[in-house]
């Protein structure tokens, strides 16, 4: 079919004549997951979507996508949520409409690849737990990445859908790698390793409408297994690419409810909705139905909005130059800032192709995205005109050895030799399947966590997120109080936080009272609130089981302590606990500084320890990748000022060696 019938359109609308629908266009939902991960930093929380999940399942899609991607990172990070109870939590409500996940192939919901044994027992507790629709990718389009995971997903019977990851190499598809010979190929790959779906993952808004149009007809003509289309809306471009491929008869494809559509998220279901009605193609849904559900996310929208920066919340075109998805533009965004060092974003992005290239022309989606989009932001801020590459992520250095697959074109072998010097698993790249390469891992995960985990769930937590996922365990079973920043936030709350703002911003704010202001409660909890573009810092207090109450501000203030301040932090500032003071450094070492915010992962020295010039004292987890800090000189570990798994600023001192 190479293009919708109309017939009698406008004349069926007066006299009631109607096209027959011979194809309806099945529509998968997004808002529980890439919706808000694309827009809020996937901070949605799970009793938000509980509320409406019932309401959801009677809109008649085809599938929704709830779980997977970041949503299990964060939920355990920055929620303090189970990501494996939130998907059970969801299943209870939603009883007619199947579940779909995004899943990283062998990187499974974490950033590098995991071993044989952890990717099998995580897909098959997936399954168990309720999901129905595997959509399974690679960021390099190594299929080999695929086997493990496949191989789980056919024999709990579920749904394979096989994903290959859109990207350019030029303005247009073509080129001499992204063609479509090349689409074309991997999509027969993908029905030889039996994919009931095909999807054609566009990660950054890439497709043009035409070449849209294109793809999807020579798919048609290739491929027996139905095509699916995922585009983001980040270049304006994705709801003009929905319709030409369902001119060219696309089978499925990926939409938002409104209030979590667009930008750099996906388009909004109902004018596509509104736009098929009495085609041959009409996708069936009802448009009040749908209603329902965007009229409460336009209502819990305000929890969120705090989380949205609208300097990345319009249209960019310049996406299709550095062709970086929308979340890793936040990422970048928040790092330079966070580093004083904003100023260097056109620089970041000049060199964002160029540290592509030479990494293997890999397309960018997560972890490929974070891995070029960082090292390029490490290029830009600590290279010199003498040495490139001087602060190597760790995963650069597995990405050159070949643990992620084999990339679409050779990596620069100047940076390839220089990564690998002195890398742990030697110099030489492998050529097998990364996976082939790894030791099993779930005995060690579950000896490490013995007496903590519960079950196999909790024990996979920790096997993706050794240090995160042993934090939340102890917060789930009560060893460790949840900081005052993760629990939730409620509307009452949002509601009464904007009304302290609007009174401070009006000069109604004074002293309720000349006595000293009273210690702080354990109640007491800090929010950051948002109004007409201002950002403000507001202490709330719950006193005697009444309304919150602003704590009053230390002096010399006259007013509740409702602090202005100078920016706003970009959506992707996670909320975390503050580092502990470090101690003063000792006298007589040099104090080796952090080059950026981030997380200690872990020290590889401890005081006492004799250390020569170069070498790695800690690894540092900034943006999700990890950077080694070496030793500047030769000496004796003086001081440790911080434990693993704390948040340090940037210039903190981490160790001092002397």
């Amino acid at each position: 079919m190479e293009k919708v019938q109309h017939g009698k359109l406008i004349s069926g609308l007066l006299d009631d004549e109607k096209v027959p629908v011979t194809n309806p266009v099945k529509i998968q939902d997004l808002t529980f997951r890439d919706g808000h991960q694309s827009l809020f930093a996937t901070r949605g929380r799970n009793e938000d979507f509980m509320e409406i999940a019932e309401e959801m399942d009677k809109c008649g899609f085809y599938s929704m996508e709830v779980w997977g991607g970041a949503t299990f990172d964060t939920m355990h990070r920055f929620l303090g949520e189970d990501p494996w109870q939130s998907l059970r939590n969801l299943k209870e409500k939603i009883k007619n409409t199947p579940f779909s996940m995004l899943l990283r192939g062998q990187n499974l919901v974490g950033y590098r690849n995991y071993a044989d044994d952890v990717a099998e027992a995580f897909v098959d507790r997936a399954a168990e737990n309720g999901m129905d629709i595997f959509r399974v990718f690679d960021a390099l389009n190594d299929y080999r990445n695929f086997e493990t995971v496949v191989k789980i997903i056919k024999k709990k019977g579920k749904h394979f859908q096989g994903s290959m990851c859109y990207s350019l190499t030029e303005d247009r598809m073509g080129g001499p790698v992204y063609n479509l010979e090349y689409y074309l190929q991997k999509a027969k790959d993908l029905e030889n390793m039996g994919a009931d779906t095909i999807c054609i993952k566009d990660m950054a808004g890439l497709i043009n409408p035409y070449d849209a149009y294109v793809l999807v007809k020579a798919l048609k003509e290739t491929v027996k297994a139905p095509i699916h289309l995922h585009s983001h809306f980040t270049s304006g471009m994705a709801d003009m690419a929905l319709l030409k491929a369902i001119e060219a008869g696309v089978d499925i494809v990926d939409t938002c409810l409104s209030p979590w559509a667009y930008r750099t998220s996906h388009p909004g279901i109902e004018p596509l909705v509104a736009t098929l009605r009495g085609t041959d193609r009409d996708t069936g849904l009802d448009l009040k139905q749908l209603a329902v559900c965007s009229e409460y996310f336009e209502k819990v929208s305000a929890k969120y909005k705090h989380l949205l920066d609208t300097r990345m919340s319009i249209i960019d075109i310049n996406v299709l130059l550095h062709q970086t998805p929308g979340g890793m533009l936040s990422n970048l965004y928040n790092q330079l800032r966070d580093m004083n060092a904003l100023d260097k974003m056109d620089e970041v992005f000049r060199q964002l192709p160029i540290v592509r290239r030479e990494l293997g022309q890999v397309p960018l989606v997560t972890p490929t995205s974070q891995i070029v989009g960082i090292q390029t932001v490490n290029n830009v801020l600590f290279d010199t005109p003498q040495e490139r590459y001087k602060m190597t992520t760790a995963q650069v250095k597995d990405l050159c050895y070949g643990l992620y697959g084999k990339t679409a074109v050779p990596i620069d072998p100047e940076v390839q030799k220089k990564a690998l010097k002195g890398y742990a698993r030697g110099e030489t790249p492998i050529t097998v399947r990364p996976a082939d390469v790894l030791e099993p891992e779930l005995p060690k995960a579950e000896k490490d966590v013995e007496g903590l985990a519960k079950d196999l769930d909790d024990i996979l937590i920790y096997a993706l997120y050794p240090t995160t996922g042993k934090r939340f365990l102890k917060w789930k079973y009560g060893l460790e109080e949840i900081p005052a920043e993760v629990k939730p936030k409620t509307m009452e709350d949002v509601m009464r936080e904007e009304e302290l703002v609007k009174k401070a911003k009006a000069g109604l704010l004074v002293e309720k009272s000349a006595k000293a202001a009273p210690e702080k409660g354990p109640g007491t909890r800090i929010f950051n609130v948002f109004v007409d573009g201002e950002y403000f810092e507001v202490e709330v207090e719950q006193v005697g089981g009444a309304a919150p109450a602003v704590a009053a501000a230390p002096a010399p203030r006259t007013a509740p302590t409702v602090t202005p301040k100078a920016a706003a932090p970009a959506p992707a500032a996670a909320p975390a606990p503050a580092p502990k003071a470090a101690p003063a450094p000792v006298a007589g070492g040099t104090a080796v500084q952090a080059p950026m915010p981030g997380m200690i992962i872990r020290y590889e020295v401890k005081e006492g320890d004799e250390v020569k010039e170069g070498d790695t004292l800690l690894i540092l987890e900034a943006m999700k990748m990890e950077n080694s800090i070496a030793s500047p000189c030769a000496g004796t570990v003086k001081q440790v000022n911080f434990k693993d798994g704390q948040n340090v600023q940037k210039d903190d001192v981490l160790i001092v060696v002397g």
